[in-house]
């Protein structure tokens, strides 16, 4: 369930970096070239590291010692190879089930599902691998990565072109091929012989001709990409050939988009040799510059922030570049906004179970991106309720002495509701305690006519 907007939880420790109106705290170091982050739906963060290794990093910020994967003898790591992405099942905590896209040791692409261990939730269940789809990859370098689910259940999985420069053989146009796309399976009711079947919605569903797998095409190397948690927009990075890093926005609805690879680079002419009208592509909700006067090489996509921390973040889309050490920022309306230069090599984003975000540094540390403006006790409350006691242990009394009570709803740390009721014409309630564990709780008290207050609250 989607717990309400969030107030402040987190309480501002040292900082190591700051430009403009973003501060980048360190979370944790001394990682071997990670590449993704993840949550599997509780507090703990799932790091992925290049070398083929997967490891958890608890609430305390401990690692554990035991690998949740290591499939380092099954992955190539040269050049732009490697374990590149980690996606859990939307059912996970129910059936175990989660994905991670590498490349083999033949440098080919294998998305491969594995489940975690029944009897322990730190480490994965040995010789669970079960290969949902591989396609070859013609050269080491564009090997796409990414892998998310989307709200619809189905998996989508990015594609670079193949490799080389310039896209040599036109991969990302040629809708026959797998490369240069993001790709789009149901992997619940698989078809056999294949450990996946073919959403019924998607453009080519049902071709003889064109791969059935296609969501959209004319991609170069769509490292990152990611869905908006509120409006479930699809957000992709993709990096430029020598001028132009460009990010595309669109409708998780929107199948069949050909966003113009390798006929454009962005909104500029490449190579339009043999290309489709205009009218017939999508072209870039925002782009930046990296052409030669500029220290920019490579775009790394990340997320709409959607936590509660910070009032400042909310609703920008953030990104970077791998090279220059910038960070950025989109809005909704195409804005983008460079925030500075900061002192890392930016290969992915990520986001905790309460949708805090975090930006990653190949060079082994990642680190938590935190705003100006933090959402206090007293930030987004326009009705006046009183909450007393606080701490308190047995029971919680709610009073509003303007408004009458609508409803009251509270959320633990790990996102969960704990407690959602609605009153009809009440201006009082208390609300026992005894079932609730110890520590701290965030409730949202919402008046009748629509205004709300949200709080912290204490249990001991």
């Amino acid at each position: 369930m989607k717990a309400f907007l969030l107030i402040s939880l987190i309480f501002l420790g040292s900082h190591t970096v700051v430009s403009q109106n973003i501060t980048l705290e360190l979370f944790k170091n001394g990682f071997t070239s990670p590449v993704d982050l993840k949550h599997a739906g509780d507090d703990r963060v799932f790091v992925v590291e290049k070398g083929g290794r997967i490891k958890i990093v608890n609430p305390d910020g401990s690692v554990n010692a035991t690998l949740f994967l290591d499939i380092t003898s099954q992955v190539s790591t040269g050049n732009e190879q490697g374990l590149l992405s980690l996606a859990f099942h939307p059912e996970y905590t129910s059936n175990g089930y989660y994905f991670v896209n590498y490349t083999k040791t033949d440098g080919n692409t294998r998305i491969a599902r594995f489940t975690v261990d029944p009897n322990n939730p730190s480490i994965t269940l040995a010789g669970s691998e079960l290969t949902i789809i591989e396609y070859n990859q013609p050269f080491s370098n564009h090997n796409g990565g990414a892998i998310a689910f989307g709200s619809d259940g189905y998996l989508y999985i990015a594609s670079g072109d193949g490799g080389s420069g310039g896209d040599p053989g036109n991969r990302a146009q040629n809708t026959t091929q797998l490369l240069g796309k993001i790709l789009r399976l149901d992997i619940d009711t698989p078809a056999p012989p294949y450990n996946y079947s073919i959403p019924t919605d998607n453009p080519f569903f049902g071709s003889t001709t064109n791969a059935e797998e296609i969501w959209a095409y004319g991609l170069r190397n769509p490292w990152r990409f990611s869905f908006d948690s509120e409006t479930n927009n699809l957000w992709i990075a993709d990096v430029g050939q020598e001028n132009i890093e460009e990010i595309n926005r669109n409708s998780s609805l929107d199948a069949g988009l050909n966003y113009g690879w390798r006929c454009y680079e962005g909104s500029q002419a490449y190579n339009t040799s043999g290309c489709p009208a205009t009218t017939e592509l999508t072209f870039p909700f925002a782009e930046y510059s990296s052409s030669s006067s500029t220290s920019n090489c490579s775009i790394t996509g990340g997320y709409v922030y959607r936590g509660a921390t910070y009032l400042d973040l909310q609703g920008l889309y953030f990104f970077a570049d791998v090279c220059s050490g910038l960070i950025g920022t989109v809005t909704n309306d195409g804005t983008l906004t460079e925030l500075g230069t900061f002192s890392g090599s930016w290969v992915s984003f990520g986001v905790d179970v309460l949708n805090e975000l975090y930006i990653i540094s190949i060079t082994g540390s990642i680190y938590k991106i935190q705003g100006e403006i933090v959402a206090g006790v007293s930030d987004n409350t326009t009705s006046p309720i009183m909450m007393i006691p606080n701490p308190a242990s047995e029971r919680v009394q709610f009073t509003s002495e303007t408004n009458t009570i609508a409803t009251i709803e509270i959320v633990d740390l790990k996102g969960n509701v704990v407690h959602s009721e609605a009153y009809n014409h009440i201006s009082e309630k208390t609300i026992n305690l005894k079932n609730f564990t110890k520590g701290l709780y965030l409730v949202k008290i919402t008046s009748e006519n629509g205004r709300f207050s949200i709080k912290k609250l204490i249990v001991k």
